[in-house]
């Protein structure tokens, strides 16, 4: 099911190679913090969902308003993806929280669950690459954003953080 999915999300993003590999990597991500804190099958199973579609938003904000920030892609990504995976058979539990995780996504407070903090860190460690973000910021975000175990290494390791 998961490959019909990211089968879908490319053809969806057809043309943009970005946004493609963007989904790719955070979904990767996803997966492997998710394995390593534990998670069980079905909670991995709504994360990897999510982090295959969490910015299916965005082709729309940039058509609607010219503009694709955070906010907006909250709002418009949940019905997408909605009629995306009822399509592909998915079970409405699933949905439901799929949603929910798009419509938060880039809400860092209140964060509700390991699948939702996955989902951010795992968005964070693509974004902060992909942005060339400088390292004093990507120590900020380390500090205010990071939590499991698994993603502060990631982390820590990817952009060589010496911590004091």
């Amino acid at each position: 099911m998961k490959e019909q999915l990211i089968v879908k999300m490319i053809e969806y993003n057809n043309g943009d190679a970005k946004r493609i590999q963007h989904f790719l990597k955070v979904h990767d991500f996803a997966r492997t913090i998710g394995v390593l804190e534990g998670l069980t099958k079905q909670e991995l199973f709504v994360l990897e969902t999510a982090a295959i579609v969490h910015d299916i938003g965005i082709r729309v904000c940039e058509e609607k308003y010219g503009s694709c920030t955070g906010k907006l892609q909250e709002k418009e990504g949940p019905a997408i993806a909605r009629a995306m995976l009822c399509e592909l058979g998915y079970e409405s539990s699933v949905i439901e929280r799929v949603c929910y995780l798009v419509a938060h996504h880039h809400t860092y407070t209140n964060i509700d669950g390991i699948d939702y903090q996955i989902l951010v860190e795992a968005d964070f460690l693509v974004n902060l690459y992909e942005d060339s973000t400088p390292v004093e910021h990507i120590r900020t975000a380390y500090e205010r954003i990071f939590r499991t175990e698994t993603g502060k290494k990631l982390c820590r390791e990817m952009f060589g953080l010496s911590l004091s």
